[in-house]
């Protein structure tokens, strides 16, 4: 008799410890995800501040007055110009899609200003089918004044392939691989060429149409945050 009660008591207290430990571990699971959810919205937002940042910067330096190039110059999206020649033996093609999303290459020229200060220019997009084509430069003998908008060369991310420099096909703008492929050295920044007359390299245009869409992602990941909330809570109610 004893030895059945004794068995009643540890089976019903071990289905309540197993009940315990379920309810702990669904709670455990519904904290997780609420806070992963949490995490992402509140990344978006700072995206999104980032991004507001960004579109105000550029269409600062769209509204800015073109001023006189100089390697000192650090602003972002400052329009410029200068004088000086192309270096098209030393130019690199950097792998990029057009507008469109059809992959080419982006053709960036070394160029010496009339001060000798060198400088990255990004002349615009080409088919790859015109890489190395002669075609697509200029004349070398003179002088060039050009106009552009600076901007900042930023570090690529790890899911780049490395520089394929043997041939001269780039993912990104290392400025030590430059060093090595033409023994020159350059500053942090790239003019993008402005003008209206060139078709071939197409002159990319820089706008503040850039894509924004962090605030409607923050609140999708928070709205699921409340759902995971308002679900939990009917069901515990309803047991």
């Amino acid at each position: 008799m004893s030895y059945g009660y004794s068995y009643l008591l540890q089976y019903t207290f071990g289905e309540v410890k197993l009940k315990l430990k379920k309810a702990f571990l669904f709670q455990l699971f519904v904290i997780f995800f609420i806070t992963v959810f949490c995490a992402l919205g509140t990344w978006q937002l700072y995206r999104l501040q980032w991004k507001l940042e960004l579109i105000n910067e550029i269409s600062s330096g769209l509204n800015s007055s073109t001023i006189e190039y100089s390697n000192s110059i650090k602003k972002n999206y400052q329009r410029v110009n200068t004088l000086g020649k192309f270096d098209f033996d030393k130019q690199i093609f950097l792998y990029s899609l057009n507008d469109s999303g059809k992959p080419g290459y982006d053709v960036i020229t070394p160029f010496r200003t009339n001060k000798g200060e060198n400088v990255l220019v990004n002349r615009g997009w080409i088919i790859k089918e015109l890489k190395d084509n002669p075609s697509i430069n200029f004349e070398v003998a003179n002088e060039k004044k050009i106009v552009g908008l600076l901007r900042e060369i930023y570090k690529p991310n790890m899911f780049k392939p490395d520089n394929d420099l043997k041939n001269n096909i780039w993912f990104s703008i290392d400025l030590e691989d430059l060093r090595d492929a033409t023994g020159e050295q350059f500053n942090e920044f790239v003019i993008f060429l402005e003008d209206n007359q060139v078709k071939i390299p197409l002159p990319k245009k820089i706008s503040i149409d850039v894509p924004n869409n962090h605030l409607k992602y923050a609140i999708t990941w928070y709205a699921i945050s409340v759902s995971i909330i308002f679900y939990y809570l009917y069901f515990r109610r309803k047991k």
